[in-house]
């Protein structure tokens, strides 16, 4: 069993911990903290709830992390957290399973391999889009070279967060403040996640430069005049976060990768993962596939429009078999079933003693991209270089995905 500290009770994390961590069998809940106190309650509430009476509420995280016999904390706090509650609880000796967010400085990404390397304590990234059903149909296809030659990647995060961000502090959320005073691709890695595994990045491959472009701010400020209950603090904000910002990054391969991010203005969700190869492509907005050889004289819109799902043929001989075997239970757990693979594979790898699957390495890459881009924008899109965390390690490391593809 796995006895566990779960830090940070906001809408995520309390969201995690009802939905995916009480209902893993392996794990055990001693402590939970939050700065809230009411948000402490509640959780312990749904801790005890399930039989586990003996759980503790905390205020402080190092108060909850010296908790007797602590085997892993699950850290869910606001982004400008992350690191500091990883680096504390692995020179502790206690397994870190980080939820996704970005960095503020180079250092804390260095900070954190450090860390990590000095006490070996396992560490994972938990970005759960690497374990997303089109990510890993598409993936499985690559390493089957249907695609050929990998040349190009290219993904999004695109999710109208205009209510969630102007009401930041009306709702004790983090994101007001980054959107305020920062103007970067603030939340790379649910499209650069899936990408870099597939680019085997820091692991035979990795990222050498990051260029990063930025749209005007004007998406939050519309937004919030057409609110009838803003509040002051929101009507005279001025928001320094571009509407679209735009971010190409090189690798070491000589693949390209595009990252958009796209969350002050009105528009549908997408990840938008795209995959583009000598032989084929993939395209998750369509969920379809174009091989080379088609038709001959075919008509490219009308072949466009029929190709719309043709991905789904391929899942019967590529889907990896932790979604052809999915359960009712993890696809109820959030984010249609990414939410419970990812903390099944950290629970299972920390468990059986094995790798994580995202590491520090990982960890620290994809979160400065966010550092980077902000540089980036800062100079006109002048192309930022992408510290070698893995110290050279990256040339001679073994690929290694999510699950069996």
């Amino acid at each position: 069993m796995i006895h566990a500290c779960v830090v940070g009770l906001g809408g995520r994390g309390y969201g995690l911990l009802r939905h995916v961590l009480l209902k893993n069998e392996d794990i055990i809940v001693d402590a939970v903290c939050d700065l809230y106190e009411d948000r402490v309650a509640r959780a312990v509430d749904a801790v005890k709830a399930v039989g586990m009476t003996d759980v503790k509420g905390f205020s402080d995280y190092k108060e909850a992390l010296n908790t007797k016999g602590l085997d892993a904390v699950f850290v869910f706090t606001d982004w400008s957290t992350h690191a500091q509650i990883a680096i504390y609880a692995m020179k502790k000796g206690i397994a870190v399973a980080s939820e996704v967010g970005c960095e503020y400085t180079l250092e804390n990404c260095y900070n954190l391999v450090r860390t990590q390397e000095a006490t070996g304590t396992p560490y994972m990234f938990m970005e759960n889009c690497c374990w997303g059903k089109e990510e890993l149909l598409a993936t499985a296809m690559a390493r089957k070279n249907l695609f050929g030659t990998i040349v190009h990647c290219s993904g999004a995060y695109g999710h109208d967060l205009r209510r969630e961000v102007s009401y930041g502090h009306v709702n004790r959320h983090y994101r007001f403040d980054n959107y305020k005073n920062r103007n970067c691709e603030n939340y790379p890695t649910h499209e650069l996640g899936p990408i870099a595994k597939l680019l085997n990045i820091n692991r035979g491959n990795r990222i050498l430069t990051v260029s990063s472009f930025a749209s005007k701010a004007e998406g939050l400020k519309e937004y919030v005049q057409t609110r009838a209950d803003a509040t002051e603090e929101m009507k005279n904000t001025v928001f320094k976060q571009g509407d679209i910002v735009t971010t190409v990054l090189t690798c070491a391969g000589g693949e390209t990768i595009l990252l958009n991010l796209d969350t002050t203005l009105p528009r549908s969700y997408s990840r938008a993962f795209t995959v583009r190869g000598t032989k084929g492509m993939y395209e998750q907005n369509t969920h379809s596939v174009y091989m080379d050889g088609g038709k001959e004289g075919w008509d490219p819109a009308a072949y466009y429009r029929e190709a719309i799902g043709n991905a789904a043929a391929y899942e019967a001989e590529y889907l990896p078999g932790c979604w052809k075997n999915v359960t009712p239970e993890a696809l109820a757990a959030g984010h249609g079933g990414m939410d419970w693979h990812a903390y099944k594979a950290f629970t299972d790898a920390l468990q059986k003693k094995e790798a994580m699957p995202i590491d520090v390495y990982d960890g620290a890459t994809w979160q400065a991209v966010a550092v980077l881009s902000e540089m980036s924008i800062q100079q006109g899109g002048a192309p930022q270089a992408m510290p070698d965390f893995t110290n050279g390690a990256w040339f001679k490391r073994p690929s290694k995905d999510v699950c069996d593809l």
